[in-house]
């Protein structure tokens, strides 16, 4: 339809250009020239029946046809310099110093100057910031990738697998709608995608459109909400009247939250009204559209629940998916993608490399090949190794290792008994990982040393004697130091903080000490980007009640420091001989060093990968 419109307006535009200039060449053609000197001479006979003199021209009408022609023109000249010409008897006549060149561009460069000037200042009115950002104030910020833009299939993607068999019915719908319309189904209105950050939502979403090949239109909730009111919910209805237009297609708001606040009776105030108008308007365009026509709307957040909910009752966002941390499956075949591109050793055990990247999303192990390929450009070697892999992960973890940290004699000797306090703990307990690997070289997060530990595989439930080992592996830092040196020091600070965190989780949430009872005494800390506050929990139970929660948690701790001091003392001299060897070599290995080797090791437990004397 706009295609013919443009026809139509060329068409009367040419047809228009055409008859005026017809009607100048007749014009034209109908006019005779004259010398003025000739003027003079129809003058002087009485042949011209009327003119019109101008500052530089005469125009007129004979009184007889001349050549056919009846109407005449004539440069003028002065009557002076004319009256003095006519007595030589020399045809003379009058003229301009600007030609019809000049006249023209003194005509049309102005309007050419002119035009270009007025489009560069309307361009950047429509796509600039600021004041002249008005004109486009509310047009959609969305960016549409086509399938060939997106370049995103779902074997792009890895490690979320019950994700992407959900999505793939919404690719199937978008290339065939017959087969559900014909029982009466449709595609749900609107999927949010839930989950940690870089756990490859976004990836998800372009994948979707990849596989069904149809226009992607994808904006951030932040980019709705502008300081004028109303221009969130334009906005919002540009958006989706530019997805009608293009359906089938994918509309895609990442980080949802910052439009779908849930709204409150004050939010009203304070600037809160902008964001609740555009709400509301994106609440209305959910109830307005209808889904057979071809549009899904995806959306991304990572906190949802701080979202309103009527955005999440059905019949708006009718699903939601969770897309969470992958498993040590799921971590090995993001691995794979990720190592597609990269040249990596023949001996690299991607599963191992998958044992030790606990809690690892794939925003987190896509930096991890890079970082490995990173460190195998920088030794100038010609594959990625399984050893630049381990130090990659130990650069995530714990940071890049600070050589030019000199530590005194007597605080390298501290740091190497602290964390063979730790590595013999972990190997002599029955439920805890096996050691990796332990170092004292100080790291740039603060550590002076580290204990890493590999789980044998991903833990979902824990028990109460498990939780016990790992009290007692974190506390088992600072027995070695009281048993070797008489004294403790702040090195087991952060062991001791996770301590105190495990043992009144046990009291207060899972009800596991018998003197406190079975109940839940606090709730879940507010979590917030996968992290939780620390000291921000509401008491809701009584002082005598807070008194035997502290002495319970207090009688936690102190078993397992006491059962660490124990386990220290049976093996000391294993303690004493592998710190010798951790002070001469600096990092040690279980190969090693036989006595931190796990030889029937327990059901594992999750363990913070590393365990930092600071």
């Amino acid at each position: 339809m706009d295609k013919q419109k443009k026809f139509n307006w060329s068409f009367w535009i040419m047809a228009g250009l055409l008859w005026l200039g017809l009607q100048l060449w007749l014009g034209y053609q109908s006019v005779m020239p004259l010398q003025y000197s000739e003027f003079l001479s129809y003058l002087e006979k009485g042949k011209v029946a009327e003119m019109t003199v101008t500052e530089s021209r005469v125009e007129g009408r004979l009184i007889d046809a001349v050549d056919g022609k009846e109407f005449f023109v004539v440069q003028r000249v002065d009557p002076d310099f004319a009256a003095e010409l006519e007595q030589y008897d020399v045809a003379f006549t009058g003229g301009s110093d600007q030609n019809w060149l000049t006249t023209v561009i003194s005509w049309v460069v102005p309007v050419l100057v002119f035009a270009v000037v007025w489009m560069f200042l309307m361009r950047r009115m429509s796509g600039g910031t600021g004041v002249g950002s008005l004109v486009n104030i509310g047009k959609s910020k969305a960016k549409v990738y086509l399938e060939t833009k997106t370049g995103v299939t779902f074997d792009d993607v890895a490690g979320v697998d019950e994700a992407k068999r959900e999505l793939q019915e919404i690719v199937s719908f978008l290339k065939d709608r017959e087969k559900y319309s014909r029982l009466g189904a449709h595609v749900p209105k609107g999927i949010l995608l839930v989950g940690p950050p870089g756990t490859g939502k976004t990836l998800l979403a372009r994948a979707v459109a990849g596989e069904a090949e149809v226009p992607f239109f994808s904006i951030s909730g932040s980019e709705f909400v502008e300081m004028f009111v109303g221009v969130g919910a334009a906005r919002v209805r540009d958006l989706f009247e530019q997805a009608r237009q293009a359906a089938p297609c994918i509309i895609f708001i990442d980080e949802l939250d910052a439009l779908g606040r849930a709204r409150s009776a004050v939010s009203g105030y304070g600037g809160g009204g902008e964001k609740e108008q555009t709400l509301n308007q994106l609440l209305s365009e959910l109830d307005g559209f209808d889904p057979r026509v071809g549009i899904v709307l995806l959306a991304a957040t990572n906190r949802p629940e701080i979202l309103d909910p009527a955005l999440l009752r059905a019949g708006r966002f009718d699903r939601q998916i969770a897309v969470d941390r992958p498993e040590r499956k799921g971590r090995a075949a993001i691995l794979a993608v990720h190592c597609k591109g990269v040249a990596i050793a023949a001996e690299v055990d991607l599963d191992q490399v998958a044992a030790i990247t606990t809690g690892f999303t794939g925003a987190d192990l896509a930096n991890l090949v890079n970082e490995a390929a990173i460190l195998a450009t920088r030794r100038e070697g010609d594959q990625v190794t399984m050893a630049d892999l381990t130090a990659a992960v130990e650069r995530i973890v714990a940071g890049i290792e600070r050589k030019s940290r000199v530590l005194s004699p007597a605080e390298r000797k501290r740091v190497a008994h602290h964390e063979m306090g730790h590595a013999l703990a972990a190997a002599k307990v029955a439920h805890a990982d096996p050691v990796h690997k332990v170092s004292i070289i100080p790291r740039s997060i603060g550590a002076l040393g580290y204990t890493m530990q590999r789980p044998t595989e991903d833990r979902f439930l824990i028990t109460f004697p498990e939780l016990k080992d790992r009290m007692i592996v974190l506390m088992a830092g600072r027995a070695a130091e009281e048993l070797i040196f008489g004294e403790i020091s702040t090195g087991a600070s952060d062991d001791l903080a996770k301590a105190t965190d495990i043992a009144r989780e046990c009291v207060t949430r899972f009800g596991m000490d018998a003197s406190v009872g079975q109940a839940v005494l606090e709730d879940k800390p507010g979590q917030f980007l996968g992290q939780y506050g620390r000291g921000m929990v509401a008491r809701d139970y009584a002082e005598e009640t807070a008194r035997e929660v502290d002495l319970a948690v207090r009688q936690l701790i102190e078993e397992a420091y006491l059962q660490a001091k124990s386990i220290l003392s049976e093996h000391l001299a294993d303690l004493k001989a592998g710190a010798d060897l951790l002070l001469e070599h600096e990092t040690i290995t279980p190969a090693e060093f036989a006595p931190i080797k796990r030889i029937a090791p327990g059901p594992p437990e999750m363990q913070e990968p590393v365990r930092a004397a600071q």
